[in-house]
């Protein structure tokens, strides 16, 4: 069968719920207070579906909240509403999600029975804690923020409500817009914490004849100077998937593309260094243009002794954690946010560790055993 005309998943759940779920709450739940989005995890939520997306998880889909008692006394009988009621398609794709091989995994396929629909109803605090690991409607704590990923927060305050009868929805977005303003500087100085402690090792790699690692450190330093010009922007960096798509859409990205590309072009530490250092040049010049601290030299130079160039990111570090006017933020270890020192998928879809590793991560040690030794980022070992 030919596909339907491809239409961007957030203006499909959009007609979605105009066109289908609220008649039919009109018409037996009259009055339902509810509250009605696509947010959560999809590519849909964060504007980087195509066509191809349709294959897994995608299609009409909507979360549903309500209030709790009413999802207690009245959820059931929703969901079975909408699987006896719901049209079978929908602008020519279908309503059912079908299991797969794949545990957890559907896909759209016809049925002539009941649909399993994707309408998830719930309530908002379920919800957001489900999600984020906490209910921002109780307040957003210093701990909440570390422990959150990006891309949770992303899942979060990207999509669209389409509408907030409950109004939880919109304040709770409002207020996980983005960092309060001292926490966002300490995550662009754990940012840059990052870079100051391999950007030598591109060239030392290289100079033993490595490389394949010359080229892997090249490819992490990268990363992060892509999430860092994410953060520079007051955006969320998404994770790896969809971080390269994301990272276009910053102010930096027409001019630093072309040396980051280039840097991971090439073949020899030399040139792989060259234009890192442009890089690094660059996104220093665009720290500046922000007047967040005093102006810092965004010119590279040699690593102390030795025949290497690099910014010297530490020098950034410094100036951002200077201007942090908050003890509890001033006292965090410049780990940053849990995504800034761990990757770990498994890890990190799951809230409770998230939270779990993040107080972890920022413990300066007991009374007795005084404040845990922060290691001098810019030593060498060899």
């Amino acid at each position: 069968m030919t596909p339907p005309p491809f239409i961007p998943g957030l203006e499909l759940s959009r007609r979605f719920y105009h066109e289908a779920v609220r008649p039919l709450l009109d018409e037996v739940v009259p009055g339902l207070p509810h509250s009605a989005a696509r947010l959560g995890s999809g590519s849909e939520v964060l504007g980087f579906d195509t066509a191809r997306s349709a294959d897994h998880e995608w299609g009409p889909r909507l979360l549903l909240l309500l209030r709790p008692e009413d999802a207690l006394r009245d959820g059931a009988a929703v969901k079975d509403l909408l699987s006896a009621r719901l049209p079978k398609t929908f602008h020519g794709y279908p309503t059912h999600f079908a299991p797969t091989a794949e545990a957890g995994i559907r896909v759209m396929r016809a049925t002539d029975g009941p649909v399993h629909h994707r309408v998830d109803i719930t309530d908002p605090t379920t919800w957001f804690t489900a999600q984020l690991g906490f209910d921002p409607d109780e307040g957003v704590t210093l701990t909440d923020w570390l422990a959150t990923p990006t891309q949770r927060l992303a899942e979060v305050t990207a999509g669209a409500v389409v509408h907030d009868g409950l109004d939880r929805l919109t304040p709770a977005r409002a207020l996980l817009a983005w960092y309060p303003h001292d926490l966002w500087l300490h995550v662009l100085a754990s940012q840059w914490q990052r870079i100051s402690q391999e950007e030598a090792f591109v060239g030392r790699c290289g100079e033993v004849g490595d490389e394949l690692g010359s080229a892997v450190v090249a490819a992490r330093l990268v990363r992060d100077l892509m999430r860092l010009c994410l953060l520079m922007d007051r955006r969320y960096p998404p994770y790896g998937k969809w971080l390269g798509s994301a990272f276009t859409r910053t102010p930096q990205a027409a001019v630093l593309a072309p040396a980051l590309s280039a840097a991971l072009a090439a073949t020899e530490w030399h040139t792989r260094e060259h234009h890192l250092a442009h890089a690094y040049e660059m996104v220093a010049a665009a720290h500046n243009r922000l007047g967040l601290t005093d102006r810092v030299d965004p010119t590279t130079r040699a690593y102390h002794s030795r025949p290497f160039q690099v910014l010297h990111a530490e020098r950034l570090t410094a100036a951002l954690t200077a201007r942090i006017t908050d003890p509890a933020v001033r006292a965090l270890p410049l780990t940053g946010t849990v995504d800034q020192f761990t990757d770990s998928t498994d890890l990190l879809s799951l809230p409770e560790r998230t939270r779990a590793v993040a107080r972890a991560a920022t413990c300066r040690g007991t009374a007795e055993e005084g404040p845990a030794s922060v290691p001098d980022p810019t030593r060498t070992d060899g």
